[in-house]
């Protein structure tokens, strides 16, 4: 066994694993049968460096379109230009309220066992964001948090800046390829924070320069109603929360809210998380509760993941590459 994938199907047989394969033979079904993957994103993935997996995942068409929180928008970026700054902290179990402060006054946000460096990281894509803010305020123009990201790496920007492989840079290979993507609550970010603050101190002069969530799901409505015409269309998960809550009710409000009865459910639907099944939690429903809000039919292929997606996600991303 030479590859990732025999080793799977060798060794991964029952349980949470087993879950898993189904899972990510069905992924391949889907995309062997014409049909696209939509991914959301949430957690801390991308400081979990996910790109390494999911870059290539983009580059060989097996991701269509994602939606991903504003963190994990910028935390690829951060990583980007800044990964030899990062501090790693294994025994972050064992951190005292003193040691976490004493990391605060070295200026390193802390995001489980890794330290993103504020000055190397925020301050060093915030030098150059803020001057694409202030040009696109002053002609009146206006963009998604995404398409000013993709500015930046498309036009090289902090080029020079780069401390890893910018292969491994999901962020990048969705701009190469100008792949959708859908950011809810923006505003819940790093550099969401910052624009706040410049629309405060007059720096930017109309809130409205960044475009908003509620268009962030026209632009959703739009994009699935033309693709789902043409593709079946899946939804993949990783993590929950607005990530995944946001573009998974695009569907019935298209049919329920527009009236447009002839608008595909999900095709398949895989999510991964360590959430306890609970009552009232979105990140914690089981698959079936979807059918009754409209998201996904009966007989659609559903799939959970109870595991970590650290772990999960890139070893489906190598099975469904074929690694």
């Amino acid at each position: 066994m030479k590859k990732i994938s025999d080793f799977m199907d060798r060794h991964f047989l029952h349980f949470n694993a087993a879950a898993m394969m189904d899972a990510a033979r069905a992924y391949r079904k889907l995309l062997d049968e014409g049909g696209l993957m939509f991914m959301t994103i949430a957690g801390a993935m991308s400081t979990a460096e996910l790109g390494i997996s999911l870059a290539e995942m983009i580059r060989q068409g097996k991701v269509h379109a994602i939606t991903c929180t504003g963190a994990n928008l910028e935390e690829d970026l951060f990583n980007l230009v800044a990964h030899d700054q990062y501090v790693r902290v294994p025994h972050y179990r064992d951190l005292t309220p003193a040691d976490e402060q004493r990391l605060l006054e070295r200026q390193l946000n802390r995001v489980t066992d890794t330290c993103i460096p504020e000055e190397e990281a925020f301050r060093k894509v915030e030098s150059v964001i803020i001057r694409l803010w202030e040009e696109a305020d002053q002609a009146g123009q206006r963009f998604f948090p995404h398409e000013f990201l993709y500015r930046i790496l498309n036009e090289g920007m902090l080029e020079k800046s780069y401390q890893v492989d910018p292969r491994d840079s999901w962020l990048r290979a969705a701009a190469e390829r100008n792949l959708p993507i859908f950011v809810p609550g923006w505003e819940d970010s790093t550099l969401g924070n910052v624009f706040a603050a410049r629309v405060i101190d007059g720096t930017i002069k109309h809130p409205g320069t960044v475009r908003s969530g509620i268009e962030y799901m026209m632009e959703l409505a739009s994009w699935y109603s033309r693709t789902a015409q043409e593709h079946p269309i899946g939804f993949f998960q990783i993590g929950g929360g607005i990530a995944g809550d946001f573009p998974i009710c695009v569907v019935p409000m298209l049919i329920q809210d527009l009236r447009r009865a002839g608008t595909p459910l999900w095709a398949y639907f895989c999510q991964i998380s360590d959430s306890t099944t609970s009552y009232g939690s979105y990140s914690g429903a089981v698959p079936n509760e979807k059918i009754t809000w409209g998201k996904l039919a009966a007989d659609t292929p559903k799939y959970i993941v109870e595991s970590d997606a650290t772990i999960v996600a890139p070893l489906m991303f190598a099975y469904v590459l074929g690694w």
